[in-house]
């Protein structure tokens, strides 16, 4: 591959990796937007350099980023002497998509926790019940060391 890959080149592999996103359980439009934010030189895009890219409406952009802010995944920024909104994509982002879902093993843990109550530590649900909570607590405590591994080894710029 060459050290400048051409536009068509740099926009198949944004559409490529958004695609693995989307199958990932990012919205569309928001893996598209995270995709093109994560190839731009400087991490940064306006919302109409993102539509140019992407060839979406504003209003599709707008959509995209606003949940992509929600989430913490970008931020909005102006920068000095410009009036127009730049969006940033976390340096991070990955390790806090991470971050996000073993959130959420924390709440399938408890979740599941609360059906061994329901149904007695005793009975065959409750023994399934239980051994699944006890793999999302392992899982959920692995993966947080790892992101604080990696975030130890690899500071914030």
């Amino acid at each position: 591959m060459s050290p400048d890959p051409t536009p068509a080149e740099i926009s198949q592999f944004v559409e490529r990796f958004a695609g693995v996103l989307a199958n990932s359980g990012v919205p569309t439009m928001s893996a598209r937007v995270m995709a093109c934010m994560l190839v731009s030189p400087n991490g940064t895009m306006t919302a109409a350099e993102l539509a140019e890219s992407l060839k979406i409406s504003q209003p599709a952009v707008s959509g995209a980023v606003r949940q992509l802010i929600q989430v913490s995944f970008i931020t909005r920024e102006r920068l000095p002497g410009s009036r127009k909104d730049h969006y940033r994509i976390r340096d991070d982002v990955f390790a806090a998509i991470l971050e996000r879902r073993n959130n959420a093993l924390g709440e399938w843990e408890s979740s599941v926790l609360s059906g061994v109550d329901l149904f007695g530590e005793d009975s065959v649900v409750g023994r399934r019940l239980s051994e699944n909570a006890e793999f999302f607590a392992f899982i959920r405590e692995d993966l947080n060391q790892m992101i604080k591994n990696w975030r130890a080894d690899h500071p914030a710029r």
